[in-house]
């Protein structure tokens, strides 16, 4: 989303520096003389850091997470942005319960397909919309327990139809501009819209009255960036997710590598929302 100006990029030069040769997970090549925590060859992934289309990079020393034994680079690299993505909206933003019923968006896609998973380890009822049949028997071995065909179905009145017309207490949002407006009248009352993501576009300017009369909802717009504030909370996120992902208890889908050279085509099979899981690019 930075690349097509959506989302904009941050640079803040303030903290302690380390160089990788990495592509966010691999091994520590240089450390700074202020550094302490991390030594030359250590093995390290982080997120939040622009220009990471590179054999080497420079890294604060306070966004650097040090991998376990048992957790190669490209599983780092496919858990930790997306990993910590869903955890934080599964267990922070809305945190799920026993008894929820939750509508994921995108349930077959990088970040979808984790929260779908953490969802169901929090005992919620997830509904997932996908755009396809392929998609949709992703969503399913995550663990949706029923799955909405945008593209055959209208997702406001599937919604209601397997809730009784109750709705949902959550909807976690990626999609933006073309679910955004429906997605309020499938929430339940006090019932919570989690936007996440925009890959439809941004979401219309929007009367915040309107709430009120829908059900007393609540709207946010998370970042991982907000949800990660402090390196305790950063390597707690970071912990789990990793652990859960070397144990097999999150299982990660990585779909496809491409070399550092093919960029481009990784970017286009995005846009192009041809992809599931998670795209790697490798130095």
């Amino acid at each position: 989303m930075e690349c097509l100006g959506a989302v904009p990029t941050v640079i803040d030069c303030r903290e302690n520096l380390v160089g990788g040769e990495t592509h966010e997970s691999d091994s520590c090549a240089y450390a700074g003389p202020d550094v302490s925590d991390v030594e030359v060859g250590d093995r390290v992934a982080y997120t939040g850091v622009p220009s990471s289309y590179a054999e080497y990079v420079v890294v604060p020393e306070g966004r650097l997470v040090l991998l376990p034994k048992g957790v190669d680079a490209q599983m780092a690299a496919g858990a930790m942005l997306q990993g910590m993505t869903a955890h934080y909206l599964a267990h922070t933003t809305y945190p799920l319960k026993e008894g929820d019923t939750a509508l994921v968006h995108a349930a077959a896609g990088g970040v979808g397909l984790l929260l779908v998973q953490m969802a169901k380890h929090l005992g919620a009822r997830v509904l997932g919309t996908v755009s396809t049949e392929a998609k949709a028997k992703l969503a399913r071995e995550a663990g949706a327990d029923e799955i909405i065909l945008y593209t055959e179905q209208d997702f406001e009145v599937e919604v209601k139809r397997l809730t009784d017309g109750a709705g949902v207490q959550v909807i976690y949002d990626s999609v933006g501009k073309t679910t955004f407006e429906k997605g309020l009248n499938c929430l339940a009352s006090r019932g919570y819209m989690v936007l996440y993501g925009q890959s439809s576009g941004p979401v219309p300017a929007f009367d915040l009255a309107q709430l009120g009369g829908k059900g007393s909802l609540f709207i946010t717009r998370p970042t991982l960036g907000h949800y990660t504030l402090t390196r305790e909370e950063l390597l707690e996120r970071a912990g789990d997710v990793l652990d859960w992902a070397r144990s097999g208890q999150l299982k990660l889908r990585i779909e496809q590598t491409f070399p550092l050279s093919e960029a481009a085509e990784a970017h286009r099979r995005l846009e192009g929302r041809q992809s599931t899981g998670k795209l790697l690019l490798l130095p």
